[in-house]
């Protein structure tokens, strides 16, 4: 019963870090990603459809980004759907290809971005947090139960701790990461 508690606990903390990469994989770093646009939805025939499943999506160098659609009366829609997403460019229509130019980052904007990472990070702990109060109630409920000794609730809440701690590490060295990534000029 114990042992399904601890199961519960890291699989659960594990899928926050994972959620922590994938919003972090949507920040701006000193190179352009195509990650940059994959929360963009596309009016593709009444149906909101991700960028990269209607056209190709590259990165062509370290600024630009060429968007490809395989349907040229879709060049249009997927043009206002990034400037709706406001992700801080112009798409240039050239009547074939959707090019987004990126400027070089500020020092300013490496800071800011640094911030919303930061901030994403701090969910991600509370997040874990949250696991953690809710596996200790589930053990709580046992000792309440009297399914389990004083001394196994105390050792459980001890390695739940443990788990905790060391996904909290998890989600600072990630973000170290990150910051690192996104400060390299």
């Amino acid at each position: 019963m114990i042992n399904e508690i601890y199961e519960y606990a890291n699989e659960h903390m594990h899928k926050s870090i994972e959620a922590l990469k994938r919003d972090f994989s949507t920040l701006r770093t000193g190179k352009v990603t195509t990650t940059i646009i994959d929360n963009i939805k596309v009016d593709y025939y009444g149906t909101p459809t991700a960028l990269n499943q209607i056209g190709s999506v590259i990165a062509t160098d370290a600024t630009t980004i060429s968007i490809t659609p395989w349907e040229k009366p879709m060049l249009s829609v997927i043009e206002k759907a990034i400037r709706v997403a406001n992700i801080g460019v112009n798409p240039n229509n050239d009547g074939q290809i959707i090019k987004l130019f990126f400027p070089p980052m500020t020092v300013e904007q490496r800071q800011e971005i640094v911030k919303q990472a930061r901030v994403m990070s701090e969910k991600a702990k509370v997040a874990v947090r949250n696991i953690r109060k809710e596996s200790n109630d589930k053990i709580k409920k046992l000792e309440k139960d009297k399914a389990v000794s004083e001394d196994e609730i105390k050792k459980a809440l001890e390695h739940i701790q443990k788990i905790t701690d060391d996904n909290i590490v998890k989600i600072d060295e990630t973000l170290k990461s990150k910051e690192t990534d996104i400060l390299k000029v």
